[in-house]
């Protein structure tokens, strides 16, 4: 099974954005991090960043019939990218939304996510775990 993780929009910044709310681990570490627990899975998986909205939704299309899911953590363009969940449902890949904050806790704007409207799965607020959380959730599908 072939996943892809989509990162947008100021992931590339961890360990130097807001320590305080993203914690203080780095970009770096976090692709470390995904790759041992795909590799724990028996998962192949492609990590990409981007901090482009039109990026993000080449991504996406470029995706079709070339993996079987995507993991998106769009940042920002969560609450505002029409675009980002336009190409979800073209593409029709199963997707599992994640942020490493609880996005519900926080400033209003946040709340919403265009993203959750097409994504299988939400996971908020678990850090790095939420990754390898949406990882196990597609490795128990391909076990089904």
């Amino acid at each position: 099974m072939k996943i892809l993780v989509i990162n947008g929009v100021n992931l590339n910044m961890l360990g130097i954005r807001e320590p305080e709310i993203y914690g203080e681990k780095t970009y770096t570490e976090l692709k470390k991090f995904i790759k041992a627990s795909a590799d724990k899975l028996g998962l192949k998986c492609k990590i990409v960043q981007s901090n482009y909205e039109g990026k993000i939704v080449e991504l996406v299309q470029k995706a079709y019939k070339k993996f079987d899911g995507i993991i998106l953590n769009a940042g920002a363009y969560t609450h505002t990218s029409v675009a980002i969940k336009d190409a979800l449902s073209a593409v029709g890949l199963p997707v599992v939304e994640v942020h490493l904050t609880d996005i519900n806790s926080r400033e209003e704007f946040r709340k919403f996510s265009y993203v959750s409207l097409v994504a299988e799965k939400v996971i908020v607020g678990k850090g790095f775990e939420g990754y390898a959380e949406a990882l196990r959730y597609f490795a128990e599908k391909r076990d089904k």
